[in-house]
């Protein structure tokens, strides 16, 4: 019997430029927190539009300095979408506060300012709102209305790399913003990410949460020429990136807007191609922004095929389609959660499917997914 050839949903894009650079880091001697680290800060906070970066271990280690940062609590409450990856409302309890679901918007997947306040009560600190799959949430109205309400908003940017909104990075004018670099983000260092924030005291406060409390880091240790003698102001913890991870996440960001532009270039052929088969609608660009279109989904609107057939039937096809985004609130984690109605999340994350999409996709590819789609319409 032939093998099937399988089309990935993804595959990150590294090749011999990452390896060169990782094995000169390691060469270097700085295999821990160093210059590449600072570099990559300061390298990534420009391209997103934002003051200050800060590398972390993770996106989820990130969220969670953002929220020590605005001094959530426990009995204080966080409103988050539960659709979306559960790390997203596993920060909240991290700090001992009470996630609270809001639901979302059906065309962008996003938490808007209406579903925020619907959940809104005098116990909300703050607000954890993710750029979906890379869609732009309304940026502009959900800070006008944080802002507005005395309450603190954390920007899950964690697939947001690359994505525009008002014409300018998904990070720009964000007063605190968490990103990702896992392997299925556009630019990825392995594990780790970034907080990026407006504040040069902010920037300085999360260093230090980072790194064990410390007031001093290894690096500016090393630099002097005089022993120095950390203190430890506070309470904190080990998230620190490694130079490696950075030497390889600087030849990535010089990769973004390439990646971006082909990843568009396949999507809008996506849409074209799904044009014309009833029961399917694509991820589209928001009238406020752009989408670097991390992942490529598809909502099942009256389709002949139940979501869990159309993934069967594909994956016997040599296609490896992946669920919708999850909804947090339904996992077994958050069985004791009481959330009220939340109707869109639990009708995207039970009728959509995201199709693959990365920078060794073919036209072909394209082509075989389109026609298994159009198989399953008629039958």
């Amino acid at each position: 019997m032939a093998v099937v050839q399988v089309i990935p949903v993804m595959i990150p894009d590294l090749g011999e430029e990452e390896a060169q650079a990782a094995a000169e880091a390691i060469r270097s001697g700085w295999v821990a927190q160093g210059p590449r680290v600072a570099r990559f800060e300061q390298e990534f906070a420009a391209a997103v539009g934002a003051g200050h970066g800060v590398a972390v271990s993770s996106c989820t280690t990130g969220l969670h300095l953002a929220l020590v940062l605005l001094d959530i609590k426990p009995g204080d409450e966080v409103i988050v979408p539960s659709l979306s990856f559960i790390a997203t409302a596993n920060a909240v309890r991290y700090v001992g506060a009470t996630p609270v679901f809001a639901d979302v918007e059906l065309a962008t997947g996003n938490v808007t300012v209406e579903t925020v306040d619907a959940v809104r009560t005098e116990r909300t600190r703050a607000v954890i709102a993710v750029h979906q799959g890379g869609v732009p949430f309304d940026t502009a109205a959900l800070r006008k209305a944080t802002d507005g309400w005395g309450i603190g908003l954390v920007e899950d940017a964690a697939c947001a790399a690359g994505s525009t909104a008002y014409g300018a990075p998904a990070g720009t004018g964000a007063r605190v913003a968490a990103w990702s670099f896992h392997p299925r983000k556009l630019i990825t260092t392995g594990e780790g990410g970034m907080v990026t924030v407006d504040s040069a005291d902010a920037a300085t406060r999360l260093k230090r949460l980072r790194e064990h409390g410390m007031n001093v880091s290894a690096a500016d240790r090393h630099a002097s020429k005089q022993p120095v003698l950390e203190a430890y102001l506070e309470t904190a913890y080990n998230y620190r990136m490694t130079d490696i991870q950075a030497a390889v996440g600087l030849v990535q960001l010089g990769k973004l807007a390439g990646l971006v532009a082909q990843r568009r270039q396949f999507a809008a052929r996506y849409q074209e191609l799904l044009s014309d088969i009833d029961g399917l609608v694509p991820v589209r660009d928001p009238a406020y922004g752009q989408t670097n279109y991390q992942s490529f989904w598809v909502l099942l609107d009256g389709f002949r095929a139940s979501r869990d057939e159309v993934l069967t039937e594909l994956a016997a096809r040599g296609v490896s389609a992946r669920r919708g985004i999850m909804a947090a609130h339904l996992e077994p984690a958050y069985a004791d959660a009481t959330p009220g109605p939340l109707p869109v999340t639990e009708r995207i994350t039970r009728e959509s499917l995201i199709l693959p999409l990365h920078h060794k996709l073919t036209e072909a590819d394209q082509d075989h997914i389109i026609g298994v789609l159009r198989e399953l319409a008629i039958r």
